[in-house]
């Protein structure tokens, strides 16, 4: 007669994830991992919180990326991508004839909404180096590099369009944008009481005015 331990008896099965497609098990633990950054920062993005969001034991997510470095890096080239495709939906398609300055004022702040759409995205791809771990720098630096080169592309086609571009330092310009946009995405994400979307845009709007020799706008 065959004696059946209590305790084995009782014992609840493993669960096993089911099985998906590579690109579908790919696709479910960059989902998960975003969705751990959406509530902690880069330094608490680790193995075991994306398998527990993914709802997987940590074999199934270390047989799609052997390490939390390539993980991010995956991540960070998905969401950089899809950044970008945002930040294209904004920028101006008709630059013959248009002010310079009123251009790259507004691309400021499309660039600001397109953050305040999705801040768990930006604060990834304009996450700094020094804000994360070792293993995050180069995929942090390769996001920030796409963003400069579209932004320094923007202003090269306005030159060969527009006469009154031609004089502008296109890589400088580029800089100088894409820290503004940096420093006020930042904020709007940080601080989203202190910092809410209208007071940004307001203060885009003074920047067009003052620049373009206006004055500040009235107070509404």
């Amino acid at each position: 007669m065959r004696v059946t331990d209590s305790h084995t008896a009782e014992r609840p099965r493993r669960r096993y994830a089911p099985r998906l497609p590579p690109h579908e098990r790919r696709a479910q633990l960059l989902d998960a991992a975003f969705a751990v950054l959406s509530r902690a920062g880069l330094h608490e993005l680790s193995m075991e919180a994306v398998a527990q969001e993914a709802g997987v034991g940590k074999p199934v997510l270390y047989t799609v990326f052997k390490t939390r470095a390539e993980l991010v890096e995956a991540l960070v080239e998905r969401e950089l991508e899809r950044g970008l495709d945002q930040v294209v939906d904004t920028l101006p398609t008709d630059l013959l004839g248009a002010d310079p300055v009123r251009v790259a004022s507004r691309t400021v702040a499309a660039f600001v909404g397109v953050v305040l759409e999705n801040p768990t995205r930006w604060r990834l791809i304009l996450a700094g180096p020094g804000a994360a771990p070792q293993e995050y720098h180069a995929a942090l630096r390769s996001s920030r590099t796409g963003i400069f080169d579209q932004a320094e592309a923007l202003i090269r086609m306005g030159a060969a369009l527009d006469q009154r571009w031609a004089a502008m330092d296109s890589a400088l310009l580029a800089n100088s944008l894409l820290a503004v946009a940096e420093m006020l995405g930042g904020l709007a994400i940080s601080d989203p009481e202190g910092y809410p979307r209208e007071r940004l845009e307001a203060y885009v709007s003074s920047i067009v005015h003052l620049l373009g020799g206006g004055g500040p706008p009235a107070a509404g």
